[in-house]
């Protein structure tokens, strides 16, 4: 089956999930206690209105039917919370609970016919009956499963009430015709239950592996959406071989002209060239007949700056300058090559683990998004627009887009060095213009003024190097940056051992699941300079 842009929509909050993944294994053990849930909460409410006005339950009648009843909500309300407080059951114990809970409640409404008084069990069995068809068909539409295994239990689920319809004697004064005649109908509606139940279950069976075979692109498999941004989504993936994580991002056709689809495509291969341990690795591109790109990049687990600085605050010097040095590295390769990235930013530059190496520095983004919500006519260079992040936009980037080299990559750089030690923009403004206009006339506030304390000299002169908005008196390069944080030396207060108790205490504040930040969506600026006009995107 094709992935089109129809599909990809139907994708979006689908559960198309094999139950070999764990995503697939996670999501039956949610329905499995989700539909217990419903069971629980739905025969629950019943048994309070018999309790209060029912002749059933009656004290003075007879306890057993309560008692019944009372042990199927238990039942139910056992598989419920076992689903919900144990994460990890295997796909087995789901199963088995699955279909015990099933039988084990048809099996407690059935013996209640048994021990009613005789004046009930007819209009009681005709319940059960009802009972079973709402049971069997609920689990069908809430629990994936196949038509067969469906069948299965729904038929485990029919036995005791199939066999208390046989079973009960006939109502009192009804002749032997009219007493068969029920058993018969009430058979029949018994099997059309199971019947009805298996169908269901088979219609959404095949729309679940339908919508799989869509999620299939090529060697990868999408398990889980991860976001959408502009221009399309992403989602995790695993590869059928290789079985490593990795996040595909999907770009819709409607949302962009071939042009820019060929740019794009130019720009991927680029990227996909680069291969410092610093920069996002992307692995794979490619175009589906339906004309919808994609390419797999590496699976990030992390944080990015933006929040990491939200979260914890000021850095210490010493991590700073690890970071700066790891993203300066990474420039360096992809400056050699004529790839300017044009948005450093704290969001584009993930912190992670990698190889059980703490504080691995990341950068996302080389420009891959960039000219993609133009329409067809755009030409694959736009001329007299300044791309970037108003926060971080060097100076020349907003007054000559068009004259940007690899030392606009640096003044970002810069930008986020300030934003890392002080925990502030380098420049702030109630609107982009008043941003913009900072960055290209007002002197930044040195870091040890703005944090009131003392900063290591040489680092904030660095910082202040890169801020310089002649791009001449900047840093001749990314290698010369580099060079010169290595030059710093061990300013103190940061090294592995604090990097490991950082991640550490990271993880516990996320339960042990670290967030996903391989493709966030991020707010960038676009103003056409022919109009003077503005637009966040």
């Amino acid at each position: 089956m094709p992935v089109t842009p129809k599909v990809v929509r139907r994708l979006r909050g689908s559960s198309a999930l094999a139950l070999d993944t764990e995503s697939g294994r996670a999501f039956l053990q949610d329905r499995v206690a989700f539909f217990n849930k419903v069971s629980f909460s739905i025969s629950g409410s019943f048994f309070g209105v018999a309790a209060l006005l029912g002749p059933y339950y009656a004290p003075h009648v007879d306890a057993r039917p309560a008692l019944l009843h009372a042990a199927t909500l238990v039942v139910s309300l056992a598989a419920w919370q076992l689903c919900r407080r144990r994460p990890g059951l295997s796909i087995g114990l789901l199963r088995a609970i699955d279909t015990a809970s099933v039988a084990l409640v048809l099996a407690g409404f059935a013996i209640q016919a048994l021990v009613v008084p005789p004046a009930f069990a007819g209009e009681l069995a005709d319940s059960l009956v009802l009972i079973l068809t709402n049971v069997v068909i609920i689990r069908a539409v809430l629990v994936p499963s196949t038509a067969a295994r469906t069948a299965g239990v729904s038929l485990l689920a029919a036995l005791p009430v199939f066999a208390v319809i046989h079973v009960l004697p006939p109502a009192p004064g009804l002749g032997p015709l009219i007493a068969w005649n029920d058993r018969f109908w009430s058979s029949l509606w018994t099997a059309c239950s199971v019947v009805v139940a298996t169908l269901v279950s088979q219609v959404i069976y095949g729309l679940r592996a339908e919508i799989r075979e869509a999620r299939q692109l090529g060697q990868y498999t999408l398990e889980e959406k991860l976001g959408e941004g502009g221009m399309g989504s992403v989602y995790r993936a695993r590869h059928a071989m290789l079985r490593r994580p990795t996040a595909i991002k999907l770009l819709l056709p409607e949302r962009a002209g071939e042009a820019a689809l060929a740019r794009f495509e130019r720009e991927v291969q680029l990227t996909a060239s680069l291969s410092h341990p610093n920069t996002v690795s992307v692995f794979d591109y490619g175009r589906t007949p339906d004309g919808i790109f994609y390419y797999a990049m590496e699976y990030l687990e992390g944080t990015d700056l933006e929040a990491l600085v939200r979260g914890d605050g000021p850095q210490p010097p010493a991590r700073v300058v690890q970071v700066l040095q790891q993203v300066a590295s990474a420039l360096v390769e992809a400056h050699g090559i004529g790839l300017i990235h044009r948005d450093i930013k704290p969001e584009n530059i993930i912190l992670c683990e990698r190889g059980g190496v703490p504080d691995v520095a990341k950068v996302v983004d080389f420009g891959l998004v960039r000219d993609l919500e133009r329409g067809s006519e755009a030409r694959l260079t736009q001329a007299n627009v300044i791309q970037g992040t108003p926060l971080y936009l060097s100076p020349e980037a907003i007054r000559a887009p068009d004259s940007v080299d690899a030392r606009s990559d640096l003044y970002g750089l810069g930008a986020v060095g300030y934003y890392l030690l002080t925990g502030q923009p380098v420049f702030t403004g109630a609107t982009m213009v008043e941003v913009c206009s900072h960055h290209l006339h007002s002197r930044p506030l040195p870091p040890s003024e703005r944090l009131r304390r003392p900063v290591p000299s040489r680092l904030e002169g660095l910082i202040l190097a890169c801020l310089e908005k002649d791009p001449a008196r900047r840093p001749a390069s990314a290698a010369t940056l580099r060079d010169a944080l290595r030059g710093l030396g061990d300013l103190g207060g940061w090294g592995e051992r604090q990097a490991r108790e950082w991640w550490d205490r990271w993880r516990e504040r996320r339960g042990g699941r670290p967030r996903d930040v391989t493709a966030q969506p991020t707010r960038t600026l676009e103003v056409a300079l022919d109009h003077r006009g503005g637009e966040i995107s």
